[in-house]
């Protein structure tokens, strides 16, 4: 019997879907590897985010900072701000952190060994094996979602996750090859992300459809298991958007460490279940009748959306006033950008 990765191999080079980071399975047979530095710009962008959602936000970053010494001089602010919109902020903190450790450290090259890539900022586990194995050939284990849902249905596992990572891992890696383990680690991604979907798995175009435990004992729409989760608590908070007479905006960069740490936003009071008021400035504060919502990972969040016109010379407790013409909504996080957007049409005419 031919080994389960030669025969997903040859439907991976028929089937490959084709990304601004990756090369080619033809080019890599012919010996082209793929920039560590894109590579792992991509697995940064993807941790909690669609395919779909990445790809402009990786082809923006690569034309900005073509390489990791570019990203690592640029300016913070700027970083934060191109990143805006993509979500899960923290990974652009450590975006940055990352990038300098790799040209203080390693001169602007990227290690090419799981261990050492693993003791860089922001990388963990899986962020380690996937460069490692795209970038470098490495034969590691690269376990994301889809990987994990193609193992419970390949073995017909039924333990729930996250429970079963450590079984669904031990199963990924007995299939791990020492031949093209880059592209096989793609391999099993796409075939996770275009067969092998979480509902209606099209089994009968499926490359591993005859090997398949979960097919055949007809479970894999109801794999991988999982344990309920938790019902997902609801906060409350309270968004001040002041706006000068000359169209200057009163915002504050949000504290480096917690949600939305180092992001552009709208001063306001702290998200818990009864929040204080904290006005930034003494002004006729008017409320809007619609609020700003937003899910977290943990938490929904519902902002009371305050809003006032104050005079050209105002000053502030809390937050900078920023001109109109070097303020672009842009480069607020999404949560923010709704209040705004919310807030605007009442404060255009000042």
């Amino acid at each position: 019997m031919r080994e389960l990765s030669d025969v997903l191999l040859e439907w991976y080079d028929r089937h490959a879907r084709e990304m601004p980071w990756r090369v080619p399975p033809v080019d890599r047979i012919a010996g082209v590897m793929p920039d560590p530095y894109v590579v792992w710009l991509s697995e940064v962008m993807l941790q909690q985010t669609t395919v779909a959602a990445v790809r402009d936000y990786h082809r923006k970053f690569t034309t900005i900072w073509p390489t990791v010494t570019d990203l690592a001089a640029a300016e913070d602010a700027q970083v934060m701000a191109e990143w805006a919109g993509l979500g899960y902020y923290a990974r652009a903190r450590n975006l940055l952190k990352c990038a300098r450790a790799v040209v203080a450290d390693h001169k602007g090259v990227f290690p090419n060994k799981y261990n050492d890539l693993l003791k860089l900022p922001g990388i963990g586990p899986y962020t380690a094996a996937a460069i490692a194995a795209i970038a470098f050939d490495q034969p590691e284990t690269v376990v994301d979602g889809n990987v994990e849902r193609v193992m419970a249905r390949l073995h017909d596992i039924h333990t729930p996750l996250p429970a079963a990572k450590p079984e669904l891992t031990e199963a990924a890696a007995t299939l791990t090859p020492q031949n093209r383990p880059g592209d096989y680690a793609q391999a099993v991604m796409d075939l996770g992300a275009t067969i092998c979907t979480p509902r209606n798995p099209a089994c009968g175009i499926c490359p591993w459809r005859d090997p398949c435990a979960a097919r055949e004992a007809g479970t894999a729409p109801e794999l991988p298991k999982k344990t309920p989760k938790k019902k997902v608590p609801t906060r409350y908070g309270i968004a001040y958007v002041a706006r000068r007479t000359d169209g200057a905006w009163l915002l504050e960069t949000r504290p480096e460490k917690g949600l939305l740490g180092g992001m552009l936003g709208w001063p306001g009071s702290d998200w818990s279940d009864d929040p204080a008021p904290t006005p930034p400035i003494d002004a006729d504060w008017t409320q809007l009748e619609a609020e700003a919502r937003h899910t977290f990972t943990h938490f929904h969040l519902h902002l009371k959306i305050m809003t006032a016109t104050v005079p050209d010379d105002a000053t502030a407790d809390q937050g900078t006033f920023i001109l109109a013409s070097d303020f672009s909504p842009a480069a607020l996080p999404t949560v923010m950008r709704k209040v705004h957007d919310l807030a605007a049409a009442t404060l255009r005419n000042y």
